[in-house]
């Protein structure tokens, strides 16, 4: 155990005697959830959308086909109540749910008036309001043609509701993928020169002799990564909560135990990355290209997912920064708790298995 505590201890040294190293380390997170204060605008297309019909006429069964033909929309749901609304919202099903209410048809003839309820996912506001306004438009649009030359127009109002996130904010969007990225960033890119730095410095001879087991030696070199990664963490939420008025709704420790479980998951990527390589720069740049800007293209941060063609949405499943990204909006802006996101992080712990023993394998290799 002395061993490995001045393993850890002289992993410390490298790091605090680095001026420029901690800065990044503890300065940018801070720097970045300050930056990306302000959300992204996407085109969303084919999103996932439920009916609430409670007339079930001509009219919504019409403004139902106009949906499903956009190629904005694709409706793979009847919903029969709004608990069914919720229930899907929490499941993440839909994007969407659009509400008929009873006597459609027959307003629009008798009163010619009718109302429709627009029910958004505001978890993400732009996809929420671009989704909206979409719909909105091809309602009017039919609207338009059922009207033709009647002395009294059709009138079809819409009636808006944001779920989540009711005034819209763009800091409610950002903050999870800022997570995602600062986390992946710090804790791959960082950890992808520990290795391969000892070779360069010529030091990779004192652990050929060291009694020191492989795995001891890899864990060594990740714990202090690991304990600035809270750091990160807990200076993100409170930035978050404090600075840009993001609450956590749901669990607190389950949002920071998810966090240090995608946190030991980048380590374990970037310690992967260390044991294969030869320079430091190199595995900077894989580490880079590897996974930043796939945390950035295909997490779902920037550009939803469901745009995407179909080879990069399967690839899209071995970045882990798509599904922290998806636990965090789950956890920290829906209130949900585990049982809907185990899935997520089932599939997280699978890869920090997969990418731990890949490490330690190529490591006692390296020391062969």
């Amino acid at each position: 155990m002395k061993q490995f505590v001045s393993f850890v201890k002289k992993e410390f040294h490298h790091i605090l005697r680095d001026k420029r190293t901690l800065f990044i380390l503890l300065g940018m997170p801070i720097v970045q959830i300050l930056i990306f204060g302000f959300a992204l605008t996407n085109e969303v297309k084919n999103s996932q959308i439920a009916i609430f019909d409670q007339s079930n006429d001509v009219a919504t069964q019409a403004l139902r086909s106009e949906l499903n033909a956009s190629r904005y929309f694709d409706v793979v749901k009847d919903i029969h109540s709004y608990p069914e609304i919720e229930a899907a919202f929490k499941r993440g099903t839909i994007k969407l749910a659009v509400v008929f209410p009873e006597n459609f048809a027959n307003d629009l003839d008798h009163f010619n008036t009718a109302q429709v309820q627009l029910i958004a996912d505001a978890s993400d506001p732009n996809v929420a309001n671009t989704l909206t306004n979409y719909a909105t438009a091809i309602i009017l649009d039919y609207q338009d043609r059922i009207t033709n030359s009647r002395r009294l127009p059709y009138t079809i109002n819409t009636e808006m509701r944001m779920l989540y996130n009711p005034q819209l904010k763009g800091a409610y969007s950002f903050v999870p993928g800022v997570m995602a990225m600062v986390l992946m960033l710090v804790c791959t890119l960082m950890t992808a020169i520990t290795i391969v730095r000892e070779k360069e410095l010529g030091t990779m001879e004192i652990m050929l002799v060291s009694p020191m087991q492989p795995f001891k030696i890899v864990v060594a070199k990740a714990v202090p990564y690991l304990l600035l990664s809270i750091v990160n963490i807990t200076s993100i939420l409170l930035l978050s909560v404090f600075v840009l008025d993001v609450p956590v709704n749901g669990s607190l420790l389950l949002l920071i135990l998810e966090s240090i479980l995608f946190t030991l998951t980048c380590l374990a990527f970037g310690l992967l990355i260390s044991t294969k390589t030869d320079s430091q720069q190199t595995a900077m740049f894989i580490a880079l290209t590897g996974m930043f800007l796939p945390t950035i293209m295909l997490s779902g941060f920037m550009f939803p997912i469901e745009n995407m063609p179909l080879p990069l949405r399967v690839i899209s499943n071995i970045v882990p920064a798509k599904w922290y990204y998806y636990i965090v909006k789950e956890v920290m802006i829906k209130g949900l708790g585990i049982t809907a996101v185990w899935k997520e992080t089932l599939i997280l712990v699978g890869m920090l298995l997969f990418l731990l023993v890949l490490s330690i394998r190529n490591f006692k290799i390296r020391l062969a």
